[in-house]
């Protein structure tokens, strides 16, 4: 067998004040052809898993490209163009192939277009017509109508806090290969609820959701379908059609696979107002941590890059001075991406005492905050993460500088990246399991590394581009009614 394999992932976030632009793939990576099975590293990642599980079945692997942005804003058209030009174009070039797998995210916009994933999918199948193609999703994902396509089968995250990206690229290559050598026949059906919640209410570790995880494995498990696939989605997209999904993969029978999605989203439905987020006012979160044992772990859920904010917000910094952090004898840390501040500061040098203006100098979204404190380390912000889900995924912040403010520690890095992982930390000096107070930029996915090392875990109700608070999102394009913006009967 000839299987070709390729990724092209992002996640967009409609209310940001900048585009995604080839300089944003650049900056996470962009693997071409050969380089595909080194640049990878020890990434638990889906393309990585792809590799294995071809290479255990004695598969010839032509690898297109991977192609992986942090998620930012919409994406320029000639950025995607770039990119999966070059995919189609590798894989016109590599001849007849027996299959296909691609590793997407399922919620990237352009900026023309709302439903990148169905457009890839569709310009995939017009160079390998007939030929079976396979799909990992990201658990976020939008899932679309369009993306229903012939010969394609999708196969999401099962877990969020996201621990098993190596594990569904598995099972996806898995299925291709089944399918290719004719042990199954995979047909999709979808079932949509017009409803969005906070991600860290969609955690499949808790209930709801955990409730309609399991309800899932057990028809898996009762071989009435292959694989479930639920789809909470990314809630900060302005797009037709949002809500929750549920996808459903079946061997050769439709109607078995539209029972369990339709079951499935029934059963979100009738839960939603059991996704209403629990979260504590910047203040108090502070003060919790400030005056508790232990180790306060809060989210500073309004702008988290992982969901396409900027990062640069001040509102944590600001507070934190406000309450006292820098004088309270335990130390707080917090984050804020800015590169210029952080090319000032490493100028200045480690030691050195500097005034800088931080912040909001991508978003726009205030003004710059001016702080004096005294440069603790500089990094050229390279590290590996080493907590589930991505463990061995190189991390890169760009040039990191640790300014101390008293007792505050605020890490400057230049590029939004994750920050799911302590390695930001460590890997500039910081011990995050010594701290009083450690803020994250991440709605949810830090509970996987920080749950081990926090006396308790606060989501705060901070202002920015992925509020926690669904009512505040300023939807326009959105299909109305939609839960909980409307008030819907069943």
């Amino acid at each position: 067998m000839r299987i070709a394999i390729a990724e092209l992932k992002q996640e967009t976030n409609s209310f940001v004040p900048f585009t995604t632009t080839l300089a944003t793939f650049e900056e996470q990576y962009v693997n071409r052809g050969e380089a595909m099975f080194t640049g990878y590293g020890d990434a638990k990642l889906e393309i990585p898993a792809a590799i294995d599980t071809l290479r255990a079945a004695g598969a010839e692997i032509v690898p297109l490209i991977g192609a992986h942005a942090m998620a930012s804003g919409t994406v320029e058209r000639a950025t995607f163009e770039a990119l999966l030009g070059e995919l189609l174009e590798r894989l016109r070039a590599a001849g007849p192939v027996d299959g296909v797998f691609l590793a997407l995210h399922g919620a990237m916009i352009l900026e023309d277009e709302p439903d990148a994933e169905a457009e890839i999918v569709r310009r995939v199948r017009e160079v390998v017509p007939g030929k079976p193609i396979t799909v990992s999703l990201d658990l976020h994902g939008h899932i679309t109508a369009a993306m229903i396509q012939p010969d394609v089968a999708y196969i999401g995250y099962r877990e969020f806090p996201h621990i098993d990206m190596y594990e569904t690229g598995a099972r996806a290559t898995q299925l291709l290969l089944d399918w290719i050598g004719g042990k199954v026949k995979p047909v999709m059906a979808l079932a949509k609820r017009h409803m969005v919640v906070s991600p860290d209410s969609a955690r499949t570790t808790a209930p709801p959701l955990a409730d309609i995880v399991a309800a899932g494995r057990a028809m898996e498990a009762r071989g009435e379908v292959l694989h479930v696939s639920l789809f909470p989605v990314q809630p900060w997209i302005d797009t037709p059609d949002l809500g929750f999904a549920a996808l459903v993969c079946a061997d050769g029978d439709r109607a078995a696979a539209q029972r369990a999605a339709d079951a499935l989203a029934k059963m979100a439905w009738d839960r939603r107002t059991e996704f209403e987020p629990t979260v504590t006012p910047l203040d108090e979160a502070i003060r919790i941590g400030l005056s508790s044992e232990g180790l306060t772990v809060v989210s500073d859920a309004g702008d988290t890059p992982s969901g396409g904010a900027a990062a640069d917000s001040t509102a944590v910094l600001a507070a934190l001075l406000h309450a006292g952090a820098d004088r309270a004898g335990r130390i707080s840390i917090c984050t804020i991406c800015d590169a210029e501040a952080a090319a000032e500061a490493a100028r200045a040098g480690a030691g050195a005492r500097v005034t800088l203006k931080l912040g909001h100098k991508r978003s726009g979204l205030g003004d710059p905050l001016t702080v004096t404190g005294q440069v603790k380390a500089i990094s050229d912000g390279t590290y590996t993460l080493t907590g589930p889900g991505a463990n061995g995924m190189l991390g890169e912040m760009g040039l990191t500088v640790v300014l101390a403010i008293g007792d505050i520690r605020v890490n400057i890095r230049s590029i939004p990246h994750f920050e799911w992982d302590t390695g930001i930390h460590r890997s500039v000096g910081l011990d995050p399991a010594r701290a009083a107070l450690v803020f994250v930029r991440s709605p949810a996915h830090f509970r996987a590394t920080y749950t081990p090392i926090a006396a308790r875990i606060l989501i705060a109700d901070t202002p920015g581009p992925t509020t926690v608070n669904m009512r505040r999102i300023p939807f326009t394009k959105v299909t109305r009614p939609l839960y909980p913006l409307d008030l819907v009967n069943d």
